[in-house]
């Protein structure tokens, strides 16, 4: 026991000596970790000192050179006025030993000129009018080529029906009820009027929310296929019919933010939208052409590095404001801005909504974007519907102001209004005339004329040589 307790005391000690010693080899590793650091803190400090007293000289150099700059700065500012004053004396003196002001003189200068140097004008303004119109007209061509090709839609927008077929002419009597109590419940109940004539196997709904008309129909269709009719039931039918509506205008305004690939919006904003689909502009659904306009923009973005998630909330939501009700007061555009505004939209989009109509200046390319995606929308061929009466007299007023110019022949408005061909007496104007003619009659169209996109002005002029042989 002795001998053991001795050799636990010698290993004791030995483990002692040895804590003893890695004890001490850490503390002479930290201290001179410690050494180092604080030697690098100090030259990163000295660093730093020199730096800034770098800086320190560089800002005086700066001042100096400053208060340099606004010394020279006044000094010009002064020769300036010096030499217009001179220069005003000048055509002072000019003016009155020449007894011609200088307005006068210039406009004569000019009409010289114009008379002297009318063939070479005319070759130079054709060849930048050339050059400008192939460069431009490549570049949008590929632009707008790039982005319709790849746009697929219907040609004619679906409109609202108001029209219920009945089954036979004995339901119109069920639908009327005892002394009409069934019309007069329903028409209570959805808020629209029912039209009962002499069209057979139909009845008409009218009403100038087309939410309830759609409502109505789809409650009228339910009631005709149950075959029970009577106010109780029909209270119910319509309840049942609200909300199905509900349940569509919610699908529909989550399948079109889907369909342009925007992430979640706030739910009652895509309700809103989804009301869109029961609205139309000139026989255009306007939900379908929210959409529309939304993907012409990206793809018309996408070709000229524009912001992609702002062109597709600003197009979708441009026309959101329609889908209020007659009952909310302001207009379409003010309505847009303030749902916009209301859920929080970023101030790009805000604006490239307002903008859309020119009631503002467009001052981004996204709101230029979206303005012309709207255009183009609304104004390619089967989009929207146009009555004849409104149609011949675009036209005639097309034709009228070219007619009005001196030294036209006759005059074409084709392709649908959009151009307008101008033949021009020779004789009476020339070549350099005709532009002016074709830049006039543009001006006038523009002043005087309402009209959808774009109207190209064509003035020709035809030269004719003829010489008799004998």
């Amino acid at each position: 026991l002795q001998k053991t307790s001795e050799d636990l005391d010698t290993k004791h000690k030995t483990l002692l000596l040895e804590a003893k010693d890695e004890a001490l080899k850490i503390k002479e590793k930290a201290v001179k970790e410690y050494e180092q650091k604080e030697k690098y803190l100090k030259e990163l400090e000295e660093k730093i000192r020199t730096r800034e007293s770098s800086l320190d000289k560089r800002a005086e150099q700066l001042d100096s050179d400053k208060q340099r700059l606004t010394s020279q700065e006044q000094v010009l500012r002064t020769t300036q006025n010096e030499l217009d004053e001179l220069k005003k004396q000048q055509v002072g003196q000019l003016e009155k030993v020449a007894k011609l002001t200088m307005e006068k003189a210039r406009e004569q200068l000019l009409a010289s000129a114009e008379k002297e140097y009318a063939p070479d004008i005319l070759n130079q303004l054709k060849k930048q009018r050339e050059a400008l119109k192939e460069d431009a007209d490549k570049e949008a061509r590929k632009i707008i080529a790039t982005a319709i090709n790849r746009l697929a839609t219907d040609q004619i927008a679906e409109s609202t029906v108001s029209a219920v077929a009945l089954p036979n002419e004995e339901m119109k009597g069920r639908i009327i009820g005892k002394e009409g109590r069934n019309v007069q419940a329903f028409e209570k109940a959805t808020g629209v009027d029912v039209i009962i004539d002499e069209t057979p196997d139909s009845v008409g709904l009218t009403s100038f929310d087309p939410v309830r008309r759609a409502v109505a129909k789809m409650a009228l269709e339910m009631l005709v296929s149950d075959g029970r009719i009577h106010p109780t039931r029909i209270e119910e039918t319509v309840t049942k019919a609200k909300s199905e509506i509900n349940n569509q205008i919610k699908e529909a305004g989550e399948a079109a933010v889907e369909e342009v690939g925007l992430p979640a919006l706030p739910t009652d904003l895509v309700k809103i939208l989804g009301r869109l689909k029961f609205r139309t502009s000139y026989g255009q659904n306007v939900l379908k052409h929210s959409v529309e306009v939304a993907h012409i923009a990206t793809l018309l973005g996408q070709e000229i590095g524009a912001n992609i998630d702002v062109l597709k909330r600003a197009g979708l939501l441009h026309d959101i404001g329609k889908a209020m009700s007659q009952e909310t007061p302001g207009g379409h555009l003010q309505l847009s801005v303030d749902i916009c505004r209301k859920y929080g939209l970023s101030d790009e989009v805000i604006h490239a909504v307002e903008a859309h109509h020119e009631d503002i200046e467009a001052e981004t390319v996204e709101a230029i974007i979206i303005k012309a995606a709207d255009a183009m929308s609304g104004a390619r061929p089967g989009a929207r519907r146009e009555s004849l009466e409104s149609y011949v007299k675009r036209l005639t007023e097309l034709e009228n102001i070219a007619n009005s110019f001196k030294g036209v022949d006759k005059s074409f408005a084709i392709q649908a209004g959009r151009e307008i061909r101008i033949i021009v007496k020779p004789e009476d104007v020339d070549d350099l005339g005709a532009f002016k003619m074709a830049r006039d009659i543009a001006k006038k169209i523009e002043d005087n004329l309402q009209y959808p996109g774009t109207i190209r002005v064509n003035v020709i002029r035809e030269t004719r040589a003829s010489e008799v042989a004998k």
